[in-house]
């Protein structure tokens, strides 16, 4: 047996799967592993870039025509300003020319050609960016579902489940909101490279004085993402403990009112909510003191072009739509430093988020499966032997300790005991939910660790006393997805026990659709399709954990 399959379920580090998240540090391994989902739509993500290239060149022309053009050309009568208009001077007279268009007519309607096909770059930019990123963590999900359907019951006796679906959820959100930020950042820093360029071009030293902001407003960011980053998780703890108590309460809303506990719970949940109102109020706070502080620094910017600039337009060092230019500049200037700092945050909760998806994917516990497997026969004769079995969950907790016994092919057992003495574990390792000692367990004299799990449970069917309702029908609910299972066999299966009667007096019969758990059913009910389900697969071995506990008296003496 595999060195995975041998170790302790205890000698392993649950404890990871409880952390909170917290933020992580740069991990450029976790990105290149990331990357591996994204390779199949790597012709997209190229198609993304180029498109955001040229949404940035279109980003940067648009003013240029406003300040360069419309301004300097058209009002001033100026060709010849010294500053780069990327040929859009020339572009406007000959449009002018070609179609007999004034001067000013013809720059704006180069300027809604150029609108238009910014707009629509951008929104191919971010459709094509999108679709790829929504894809590759598509299959990053897939499998990771299938990676955890395929853990062993030990893994889920001490991981939560809820825990188990935030990796699911809300971790492969957090690296879409990842991705899709990224493109974002891109989309920013283009544009803010040339403008920067041609703003050198136009006057290095007003250029100059708008970069000294840069390192203050950097600074400003940093603090603040860093002081909202505790703000951000203490909101996220608040909410959770909202939704688990909302959850908790309402899941026991008849114990509750028995009980006429409902002050307690108000009282409790005002707790948790006022903890939540003080966090998000703070976030806000300091949330609207950022932005004022961007704004204003945007507006001192835009003053000291003024200032400065309006001097060298006086003095025929600059032209006035150079200085419109600048004014329009700065926010590309600025912008880019703003989102950078929020995109941090979202870089630091994408690392958590992706440790933890990966810690998932990389967990290696599950059942043993033999290198040879036995051939089974077409139809077990269902002798099921115990040898000297003994089994514990927990290294210092013993369960069954050297239990012995033998069913004969068509005996009927039934197994007495007091609660916690290993019924049930008997059951389970049976079905090999956990792995246990070669030697012990034999199926018509074949060892059970030498029968592939999926051939086992194809030939033992188990009603557990904690049965399942999936969302569907009753048909589904009976069939579970088996084509082998038709309507016959599903009806079939139901009228044994008894169940027939109460799915036809249904509206749609067997294709009632099931509310979550089904609990537009009785639990008796609900037994009954458990019960269903198992004989409509048609086990060799039938196997009953309390099954008949919620059945009338005379339905559990007709399935006897």
């Amino acid at each position: 047996m595999a060195e995975t399959a041998r170790m302790t379920p205890s000698r392993r580090d649950y404890s990871m799967f409880d952390a909170e998240l917290t933020g992580a540090v740069m991990n450029l391994s976790l990105l290149r592993r990331l990357l591996h989902w994204m390779k199949p739509y790597r012709v997209t993500f190229a198609v993304s870039a180029v498109l955001v290239l040229v949404a940035s060149t279109l980003q940067i022309l648009l003013p240029m025509v406003v300040s360069l053009v419309g301004i300097d050309y058209v009002i001033g009568g100026r060709t010849d300003t010294g500053t780069p208009d990327m040929g859009l001077v020339e572009l406007t007279v000959a449009i002018s020319e070609g179609l007999g268009l004034p001067p000013l007519l013809a720059a704006c309607c180069l300027y809604v050609v150029l609108q238009l096909a910014w707009a629509v770059t951008v929104h191919a930019h971010r459709m094509t960016l999108i679709t790829s990123v929504i894809k590759g963590l598509r299959d990053l999900r897939l499998d990771l579902f299938r990676h955890l359907e395929t853990r062993p019951s030990s893994f889920y006796d001490r991981v939560a489940v809820g825990r188990v679906m935030t990796r699911v959820t809300n971790d492969i959100e957090a690296l879409y909101e990842l991705l899709r930020g990224l493109g974002a950042l891109i989309g920013e820093f283009a544009p803010f490279l040339v403008a920067l360029v041609i703003m050198l071009s136009i006057s290095a030293e007003l250029t100059g004085i708008l970069l000294l902001a840069l390192p203050l407003i950097a600074v400003v960011t940093f603090y603040f993402r860093r002081a909202t980053r505790v703000l951000f998780r203490m909101v996220r703890l608040s909410v959770s403990a909202l939704n688990q108590n909302l959850q908790e309460n309402l899941a026991g809303l008849q114990v509750v009112q028995l009980s006429r506990r409902e002050d307690y719970n108000n009282r409790r949940y005002t707790e948790i909510n006022e903890r939540n109102l003080s966090a998000e109020t703070k976030s806000m706070r300091l949330e609207t003191a950022y932005g004022a502080f961007t704004d204003s620094m945007a507006s001192i910017a835009i003053g000291a072009v003024l200032w400065f600039g309006g001097g060298d337009v006086i003095q025929e060092r600059m032209t006035l739509g150079g200085v419109v230019l600048f004014t329009q500049f700065i926010a590309m200037l600025f912008h880019p430093i703003v989102v950078l700092g929020e995109q941090l945050n979202v870089l630091f909760r994408a690392m958590a988020s992706g440790e933890r998806i990966f810690q998932a994917l990389d967990w290696d516990e599950t059942i043993h499966e033999p290198d040879a497997p036995a051939d089974l026969p077409p139809r077990l004769q269902g002798e099921v032997a115990f040898r000297d079995l003994s089994f514990r969950y927990d290294a210092d907790v013993p369960v069954l300790k050297n239990v012995s016994l033998t069913i004969a092919p068509g005996e009927k057992l039934a197994i007495v005991g007091p609660t916690g003495s290993g019924k049930s574990t008997l059951i389970k390792l049976l079905g090999r939910f956990y792995d246990f000692e070669d030697g012990q367990i034999f199926l018509d004299g074949i060892d059970l660790n030498r029968i592939r799990s999926r051939d086992l449970r194809r030939r033992v069917g188990v009603v557990l006393q904690d049965f399942h309702i999936f969302s569907g029908t009753i048909h589904d609910n009976i069939a579970l997805g088996d084509a082998a299972i038709d309507r016959n066999r599903v009806v079939a299966a139901a009228r044994t026990v008894n169940a027939h009667d109460f799915i036809a007096a249904l509206p749609k019969g067997y294709d009632t659709p099931l509310s979550e758990r089904g609990q537009n059913l009785s639990q008796g009910q609900r037994q009954l399709l458990a019960f269903a389900r198992v004989l409509a697969a048609d086990p060799e071995i039938l196997i009953l954990d309390e099954a008949t506990a919620s059945i009338d008296t005379e339905t559990d003496l007709l399935i006897q």
